[in-house]
């Protein structure tokens, strides 16, 4: 298995993002992402916020090893074919490191606070499948032709190409069932969701089905899940994670214990184990749910329950 953070980019400052980064790069993780947001996601919002892309730019020649990449790019913030043009050019600077993580978009007072139209979850959906094709497309092509619903390209080129061939890895980001899996299915090299044994073992399965309607090799995905990470022996810390992570997501709690990666070194191999066999072969840790200082907490996690697993 492979694991990675999940950066968040709200509520933070250039040099801690550096620092996290700089520590990971140092201690054997094997990715780092980003977040994609312009704002803070609650009623006042205010709060620094870094752009993604500027800031993935700037990381990357900083950690000359990790796979770098964004979880996930709000289709709807940028026209595909720019978003294709930035990945394209950060797959240069980082010699062919890039996950391009793109998902439909979801934070409706962000849409509205800055006049991007939000559109229905169909229309949202229905544009990130045409988008891939758009992005794969320029990736691929000398020159792009595309009259899609959505977006149209006339013999649009993009130079220069990516150094990853035959394109940088694409990964979608969400786990709806009756529509985004098949986008998954039709375009992504990488699936990643919030989610636990149980939930990432059933929605496997219908990816799996997904796949096969087309004729795609499903083991040619990699699925990977973003669990919030804790080791304790003691309960009532997990007990505290799981109801932060509750109400930051909105979920019940019930639900948030599958997707926790918490517990006592034992609990949190048990449950990677059992990720494993449902199919996962990347975890992501969010860094909204780091504490203040999360390099022990990572140098534990890295030493103790990850390096079984390589």
């Amino acid at each position: 298995m492979r694991f990675g953070i999940f950066t968040s980019l709200t509520n933070t400052t250039w040099d801690d993002v550096l620092q996290l980064w700089r520590h990971t790069e140092a201690t054997g993780w094997d990715a780092a992402c980003v977040t994609d947001h312009f704002m803070p996601n609650t009623k006042e919002r205010v709060g620094n916020v870094l752009e993604c892309w500027a800031t993935l730019a700037a990381l990357a020649p900083v950690v000359p090893r990790m796979r770098i990449g964004t979880i996930v790019v709000g289709n709807t913030y940028r026209h595909p074919a720019v978003v294709a043009k930035m990945a394209a050019t950060v797959d240069v600077i980082s010699g062919g490191r890039l996950i391009l993580g793109l998902g439909a978009a979801w934070q409706e007072n962000e849409h509205a606070a800055y006049g991007i139209p939000f559109y229905t979850v169909g229309e949202r959906l229905a544009r990130l499948d045409e988008a891939c094709r758009v992005i794969k497309a320029l990736w691929t092509q000398s020159k792009a032709t595309l009259d899609g619903k959505f977006y149209s390209l006339s013999d649009a080129p993009l130079e220069p190409k990516p150094v990853q061939r035959p394109h940088p890895e694409l990964m979608i980001g969400g786990g709806g069932e009756k529509v985004t899996l098949g986008i998954v299915a039709r375009h992504a090299d990488h699936w990643n969701v919030w989610g636990g044994p149980d939930a990432l073992r059933r929605k496997g399965r219908i990816l799996d089905e997904k796949c096969a309607e087309i004729g795609r090799d499903p083991k040619s995905i990699v699925h990977s899940a973003n669990m919030p990470i804790l080791i304790t022996d003691r309960r009532d810390e997990v007990d505290a994670l799981a109801t932060a992570v509750s109400r930051r997501m909105g979920y019940p709690e019930v639900m948030v214990r599958d997707l926790l990666l918490a517990g006592s070194v034992g609990e949190v191999r048990d449950k990677l184990g059992r990720l494993r066999d449902a199919g996962v072969g990347m975890v992501f840790a969010p860094s909204m749910f780091f504490p203040k200082d999360p390099r022990p907490l990572l140098d534990r996690f890295m030493s103790e329950v990850a390096s079984a697993f390589r």
